[in-house]
């Protein structure tokens, strides 16, 4: 039985001679190697192995995945759709609007003067002056006057029995006014009239008289006139058309004549009216003035017909046919003592809250971009903080605690009362701050994620200098110390090289459990606005959108796999860390 003992152990497979391996030899010592029982034991832990699946995912997720999809992570995405849109404002006119006959200016002072003298008045005719012209304002109606001015007609000279009248500048006397003007100087009367207008004579060089009448030179109104084309501008805005389109209006008349053309009225009511050469719509006629909301949009005096009945009858919707020959909507409301149309437009929108699609696996978010992209490139901010974050405190920690645990007395007291004081700093409200600070000064987002990745590492790293610390208390009186000690060795190599690689399996257990902390500390921040900013993405930012009550009801698929991926993220560093804790237990069955 023994010799068939030693002849297995001293053969191999394939049945040669082997000789027996003594304790030194290069084969046992590489089956007895510390770093392949650790990784044996580890493997073993079945969870760990979970945790380490879960890890793999999310680095191919948020780094290789953010190569491979289409899109940017700043990417917006937009749709067309029809959307009530403001496009057209209207307001009943109730101020008058003053209209100059060719040739004469109305000045700032005299619109003011009527307003205060005349504007109200009850009396037929009231005289006003302004800028030392005297006016005479003619009431038509409440909505409608005249202003005329004093003007000197012509002349009458008596020679015997022959009397010699002449006119003045330009006006032209007709026969009537001539021969009433014979008779009122014959009468030695001081006025007369001829074709409906009274005229006043004034006494002048012997045996000579002067015929004064009053010019009209403007008009005052509520209307509002508008040019069905372009060609018919000029027209629309000229004081003889308004003057007798309004007069006609007033009259009840069907028609007018300017300037030989005779014009058909389309009277609706004692506001509105259309005017037409021949079956031709000239000018629309309105106390409704319709302007555009937006610079640049023109709007047709179909539609402002069109808004000014609505308005007149008191409708709150209209339908419109536009130059496309499309029926559109419209929707009238009131604001402000004031009209605002709204109309059914082809708007690009960005599509916000898209539902999951082929195009968009995820939907997209409250800015119109990809949910799934963002959450790739989120994921890569999210472990960049664990990891640099965890690194730097790591650094800073062993630093202070090797030295600390190393050289004890009064510099591990005062080392420790410096640790002491990082731990009296509250760590979230000082985040807080530093956000805000950032948040005034309107820190650039790049510059804020190093700036935010400093500070959780300088505030974070006391726990590690603490375990450092009381390691290397245990450590330094082992007699491998001791033989450093002898052996002259430096005292910065005793520290960074004998000493703290024998703490490296604790600390590398802590840091990967630390991790998941880390990163539920940067989302913890990101939902509360302190942390990452747009158009930069992480985890934790995308879960803010949630603190929208719509967003948290029905968009679930915005938040709900950012949350996921926190959550499995951080159970996979905490499987990982239970796993190496375990297998650098040396208590654990082998």
């Amino acid at each position: 039985m023994s010799d068939n003992t030693n002849m297995n152990l001293n053969t191999n497979e394939s049945g040669e001679e082997q000789q027996p391996m003594s304790l030194d030899d290069g084969r046992r010592v590489k089956v007895l190697s510390p770093g392949m029982m650790v990784f044996k034991r580890f493997i073993r832990n079945k969870l760990a192995i979970v945790g380490i699946c879960i890890l793999v995912f999310m680095f191919l997720f948020s780094f290789l995945g953010g190569v491979i999809s289409p899109y940017r992570q700043d990417q917006v995405f937009h749709k067309y759709d029809k959307a009530n849109k403001e496009y057209a404002g209207a307001v009943v006119n109730t101020d008058y609007r003053f209209t100059a006959a060719e040739g004469f200016t109305l000045t700032t002072m005299t619109r003011a003067n009527f307003n205060s003298k005349v504007k109200g008045s009850e009396e037929a005719e009231v005289k006003f002056e302004a800028d030392d012209v005297t006016y005479l304002a003619r009431k038509v109606d409440d909505n409608f006057y005249t202003l005329s001015v004093g003007e000197q007609l012509g002349t009458v000279t008596v020679l015997g029995k022959i009397t010699d009248i002449k006119s003045i500048g330009d006006a032209e006397l007709s026969k009537a006014l001539k021969d009433a003007a014979t008779a009122a100087v014959k009468a030695s009367a001081t006025s007369f009239e001829a074709e409906g207008v009274t005229y006043t004579l004034t006494k002048g060089a012997a045996k000579s008289y002067v015929i004064n009448g009053m010019k009209e030179v403007a008009m005052v109104s509520m209307l509002n006139f508008d040019a069905f084309t372009s060609e018919y501008d000029t027209l629309a805005r000229s004081f003889a058309f308004r003057k007798a389109c309004e007069t006609a209006m007033h009259a009840g008349a069907d028609s007018f004549e300017v300037d030989g053309t005779t014009y058909r009225l389309d009277i609706e009511d004692e506001t509105n009216a259309v005017a037409y050469l021949g079956d031709t719509e000239v000018v629309n006629i309105s106390n409704i003035i319709v302007n555009p909301v937006n610079n640049g949009v023109f709007l047709s005096i179909d539609y402002k017909a069109a808004v000014a009945e609505a308005i007149a009858e008191k409708h709150t919707t209209f339908d419109f046919v536009d130059e496309n020959g499309e029926t559109v909507k419209n929707t009238v409301t009131m604001r402000n003592n004031n009209y605002v149309i709204f109309t059914e437009q082809a708007t690009d929108l960005i599509d916000m809250y898209a539902p999951p699609s082929k195009e968009h696996w995820l939907g997209t978010d409250d800015h119109g971009m990809d949910v799934l992209t963002r959450l790739m490139y989120g994921g890569r901010i999210s472990l960049m903080v664990g990891f640099i974050v965890m690194i730097l405190e790591n650094l800073i920690g062993i630093v202070i605690g090797g030295i600390s645990g190393y050289f004890g007395g009064w510099v591990d007291t005062m080392l420790m009362r410096f640790v002491d004081l990082f731990n009296s700093i509250p760590y979230y409200p000082m985040m807080i701050i530093a956000g805000a600070i950032m948040d005034s000064f309107e820190v650039n987002p790049y510059v804020r994620l190093y700036m935010m990745m400093a500070i959780m590492g300088i505030m974070g790293w006391t726990g590690v200098a603490r375990v450092v610390r009381g390691q290397i208390l245990s450590l330094r009186e082992q007699d491998f110390m001791v033989a450093t000690e002898a052996t002259g060795i430096a005292v910065s190599r005793r520290i960074f090289r004998h000493l703290v690689p024998n703490v490296m399996p604790l600390l590398i257990v802590q840091a990967t459990m630390g991790l998941g902390g880390i990163i539920l500390t940067e989302a913890t921040l990101s939902f509360l606005g302190l942390g990452i900013k747009y158009p930069l993405a992480s985890w934790g930012s995308i879960i803010n959108a949630a603190s929208n009550i719509y967003v948290m009801t029905y968009c679930w698929f915005i938040w709900i796999p950012a949350g996921l991926l926190i959550v499995l993220t951080v159970l996979g560093f905490n499987f990982v860390g239970d796993g190496l804790r375990d297998a650098f237990d040396p208590k654990m069955k082998r």
